[in-house]
């Protein structure tokens, strides 16, 4: 695989830990269109309305907030910011100020298919970005009145597509003005047809609901169904029976001096609830214990707090800036 694959392949990946150098979290969205919609960011129009999980990011605040600032003086980015560099000269693209959000989902085109799909908000080279794509055998085409460019490769980095065996693809797409969208082929063209049909997961009432539950107040989320990650994740079926019934799951975040958020899970029954928050607490007991000699975990598990009642569980946490940046220091010297 040429470098220039590598970055236009990596495109997503990048746009979605855009500006997350820490890893403490993998989605983020915001910027001017944001509550464009009742409920959620306007680029919910491109997900179908049978997406399994959605997930939101609010790049800007994450990349402004006080707790990024904190850790990007306290840990050394040369090597990112080399990267970083390399990435803007091939792409265009600088993460640092010209992605403003994100959205995220996992769509099924088929059965037992799953699909990724991002979709993200910013300023971007639209020309350097298709030059790039055509200039490693990339086919531009048009899908209702959508620009849509395909790149081809085999894992053996070779781009001819004469042989579907080991062959890996990604669309790129030109949705609006600063809108861009990445994902397969099937995927991308879902979600033009989602948005033109007005079929998209706005109109899905049980995952709108649970969007419209966390999406005030919190710069990174994610909903969905459970079943739709344990199904494609193919868990052995010892372990899916030992997971108490979970029907929907919501996991909410902000950032800003610190983070704090709710992971909430809604279970079929009172019962199942019941059988998960044991679950939990026993996790939670048995990392307080090991926990005990070291002062960072045992700093972490200590803001873990269980809650809810009838079909509802969450655990919520608040961990201060100061025992990120420890625990990212700690992380940085272990790779060293």
């Amino acid at each position: 695989m040429t470098k220039k694959t590598r970055y236009f392949l990596a495109g997503s990946a990048a746009i979605i830990v855009a500006g997350l150098t820490t890893g403490l979290i993998a989605f983020k969205l915001g910027g001017p269109a944001l509550f464009a919609s009742r409920t959620g960011p306007a680029e919910l129009s491109y997900v179908p309305a049978d997406a399994g999980v959605v997930a939101f990011a609010n790049v800007r605040e994450v990349m402004d907030s006080e707790l990024r600032q904190q850790l990007k003086q306290a840990l050394p980015v040369a090597d990112h910011a080399n990267g970083q560099k390399e990435f803007q000269e091939e792409t265009g693209i600088d993460i640092e100020h010209d992605i403003d959000h994100v959205v995220a989902a996992m769509t099924s085109v088929g059965p037992n298919d799953a699909h990724g799909l991002v979709v993200a908000r910013g300023r971007f080279n639209n020309t350097q970005l298709e030059t790039l794509a055509r200039n490693h055998g990339g086919v531009v085409e048009d899908y209702k009145g959508k620009r849509l460019v395909t790149v081809t490769e085999h894992h053996d980095g070779s781009s001819d597509s004469s042989n579907v065996r080991g062959v890996h693809s990604i669309t790129l797409a030109f949705l609006e003005s600063g809108l861009v969208g990445i994902g397969s082929e099937d995927a991308i063209k879902t979600a033009i047809d989602a948005q033109l049909s007005a079929h998209s997961i706005t109109s899905n009432d049980e995952m709108m609901e649970l969007v419209s539950q966390i999406d005030s107040g919190n710069n990174a989320w994610a909903v969905g169904r459970f079943d739709a990650i344990a199904n494609h994740a193919k868990l052995p079926q010892d372990i899916q029976s030992r997971i108490p019934a979970v029907k929907t799951f919501a996991v909410m975040a902000h950032i800003d001096g610190g983070l704090s958020g709710t992971v909430r899970a809604e279970a079929r029954d009172d019962q199942s609830a019941e059988n998960l928050r044991q679950v939990i607490n026993g996790l939670l007991a048995l990392g307080r214990m090991q926990g005990q000699n070291d002062p960072k975990v045992a700093a972490m598990m200590q803001s873990l707090q269980t809650s809810g009642t009838g079909k509802t569980v969450a655990v919520s946490f608040a961990v201060p800036a100061e025992l990120l940046q420890m625990m990212a220091k700690a992380h940085h010297a272990e790779e060293r």
